[in-house]
């Protein structure tokens, strides 16, 4: 019976039914608004794994919001709630165009400089809410969530700056060679590139797509997440003051400065997510409307891998097979891709099920 206890009290156990929920309400809202969901899953399913491309667009969409998801989950175990990876987020990837375009070096030195240059800025920008936190005990909810404004707002600045604008657009120039991510980039639109990819048309399909070494970096960025919480005095550290912090201020821990540390390591991590994706995507910085939602779509990540790194790697490829698979719906049979944001959410609200029922009933016995 104990057993039995433990196995659906695991995160794993409550993770695999929260998605099978989401999925179950996703295909009544299908079925609700006129759409068959075998054939709209069908699709998403063809959309994911039908093509060698497919599985690579999947992985590119996937390695923003595990970074993300990964920022968010270091944040929530030190016991702080990190909203602002979108703004870390934003912060690290102009950081990333800017220097990926002003930096003249060989790719060896040019790519560790930009990736450690973006970690600076985002930890830089999650350390002011930090700051707030341990001196002024200011929330870091309202403190990150406005630091994402000015994140945006600073963005938009710098990218309309004369200097930096790109003649006839809203966006930096384009970063140099020597900083690209991508695989192959120039190689595999000569002729000798395109020969190759007709003999291998596998690996040929998947060089159709701006295949990087983002993903490559998002595994390791979570290995050595994983062994800073777990192996480490630091992440030792980290982990009691989230736990309890007058507890841990008995131990003789420095909470104050745990407190900054924990919010500039979340902050670096959305910030690579930022680097990651121009050098390996978009190559470029944009003028910004509105949040591009890639901090947020890293707090759904983080709880559906509840918080573990490589929980979150399996679940950013979720959320990014889900992203790319899904927008086939729409062309295919008709059916909103807004249904995937309310399976995502849905998903979301089953894992959170738990927890809440567990509040409620230490709640009661407290009552009685």
């Amino acid at each position: 019976m104990s057993e039995k206890k433990k196995l659906t009290d695991s995160p794993v156990w409550i993770t695999m039914i929260s998605i099978s929920f989401g999925l179950i309400f996703g295909a009544i809202i299908l079925l609700i608004i006129g759409y068959n969901p075998l054939t709209a899953f069908t699709v998403i399913l063809k959309g994911i794994f039908s093509k060698p491309k497919y599985i690579s667009w999947t992985v590119i969409y996937a390695t923003p919001i595990i970074l993300t998801g990964l920022s968010v989950a270091f944040a929530f175990k030190t016991g702080l709630f990190n909203i602002g990876a979108e703004g870390q987020y934003i912060v690290g990837a102009i950081t990333a165009a800017l220097a990926g375009y002003f930096i003249s070096l060989p790719p060896i030195l040019h790519i560790p400089l930009v990736l450690i240059l973006s970690i600076g800025a985002g930890a830089f920008w999650g350390s002011i809410s930090g700051y707030l936190k341990a001196k002024y005990e200011v929330n870091e909810v309202i403190s990150t969530i406005m630091l994402n404004w000015v994140a945006l707002y600073l963005n938009n600045f710098i990218v309309l700056h004369d200097k930096v604008k790109r003649e006839g657009s809203e966006a930096t120039n384009k970063v140099l060679d020597s900083a690209q991510l991508i695989f192959a980039n120039t190689w595999k639109t000569s002729e000798a590139g395109i020969s190759w990819r007709k003999v291998h048309p596998f690996f040929g399909d998947i060089l159709r797509t701006p295949a990087n070494g983002g993903f490559l970096i998002a595994v390791g960025a979570a290995i050595v997440v994983l062994i800073i919480l777990n192996k480490t005095t630091l992440g030792y550290s980290l982990k009691a003051v989230g736990i309890n912090r007058e507890a841990a201020e008995f131990g003789g821990i420095n909470v104050p400065s745990n407190i900054v540390s924990a919010m500039a390591i979340s902050g670096g991590l959305a910030g690579l997510a930022g680097a990651v994706q121009v050098l390996g995507f978009t190559r470029e910085a944009s003028a910004l409307a509105a949040s591009e939602g890639y901090g947020f779509e890293g707090i759904t990540v983080a709880l559906i891998g509840a918080n573990n790194p490589i929980g979150c790697v399996l679940a950013g490829l979720l959320y990014g097979a889900m992203k790319y698979g899904g927008s086939k719906i729409q062309p295919a049979i008709g059916a909103p891709y807004e249904i995937i944001s309310i399976i995502m959410g849905m998903i979301v609200l089953f894992i959170s099920m738990p927890k809440l029922i567990k509040t409620l009933k230490l709640k009661k016995k407290e009552d009685k």
